[in-house]
């Protein structure tokens, strides 16, 4: 069943650069959260203390009442295969085919020796082409990775996620390197997942519109700390104003539209 994850006063600290800053978050099973912000707010660090990729300063964090940030060895290795994690560039192995990069994510239920040489069953066989199948890329299963579009490479991404079959998602800026129609796609096969497989998904994103669009619930950081935490109807263009000021909105409108061509409110 899905369990609640919890922040409780995290921060994170780089020398004198608080990255996180006394962070509390609950974050209901199954639900669809856009963690929002301008470049360096803290949203890629939060996912990283989340998946243990990176130790809090202070604070805990916990899942379904396990304490993350005390798990070591297997414990540790079983947590990020529970806590899928999606990448900006995608992570692939460019030489290797779409259904291998796939099974890849399978390779925390094998000993050693099966990791090293890559056996997987006719079961995770199975699996991985039905995740393939599920974001539109069976066609591409035998193709090299690095001769796929963008936007396929990150539902590949998607997919090896996928059959880690992990209780909870994370994905750090998933579309900022996407053209718009990519960029749905993926959007699109998260949103799937999350509502079919009862995942929960945290995703951090650049523009408004699709976090208004696709979360339940928008979670918006500055400077490490989270300045709102509610509803896409709740984030008004006022709030968003309050937020961000004026520079900072005109700074964030600008970068949005030139990596994505999606309008957010001026």
């Amino acid at each position: 069943m899905p369990a609640e994850l919890k922040l409780e006063n995290v921060s994170r600290h780089f020398d004198e650069t608080k990255a996180v800053d006394n962070v509390s978050l609950s974050i209901a099973p199954g639900q669809f959260v856009g963690v929002i912000g301008r470049s360096g707010a803290g949203k890629s660090t939060m996912l990283r203390l989340v998946n243990r990729l990176i130790d809090p300063t202070s604070g805990s964090i916990s899942f379904d009442g396990v304490e993350i940030t005390k798990l070591k060895g297997k414990e540790l290795r079983n947590w990020r295969r529970d806590c899928a994690m999606i990448f900006q560039q995608f992570n692939l192995v460019e030489r290797l085919d779409v259904l291998t990069n796939v099974l890849i994510g399978r390779l925390a239920e094998h000993g050693f020796a099966s990791s090293m040489a890559m056996h997987f069953t006719d079961e995770e066989r199975t699996m991985a082409l039905q995740a393939l199948d599920r974001l539109d890329l069976v066609p591409q299963a035998l193709q090299r990775a690095g001769t796929l579009s963008g936007g396929q490479q990150q539902r590949v991404a998607i997919a090896k996620a996928l059959v880690q079959q992990p209780k909870i998602m994370l994905a750090d800026e998933p579309i900022a390197s996407l053209d718009p129609a990519n960029a749905t796609k993926v959007m699109d096969g998260l949103r799937q997942i999350n509502r079919q497989d009862k995942i929960t998904v945290l995703v951090n994103l650049h523009t408004l519109d699709t976090a208004r669009a696709y979360c339940d619930r928008i979670v918006a950081m500055r400077a490490g700390r989270v300045m709102f935490d509610g509803t896409a109807l709740q984030l008004t263009d006022d709030v968003v104003r309050d937020i961000y000021g004026l520079e900072g909105l005109a700074e964030f409108n600008e970068a949005v539209t030139s990596t994505q061509g999606l309008k957010v409110p001026a």
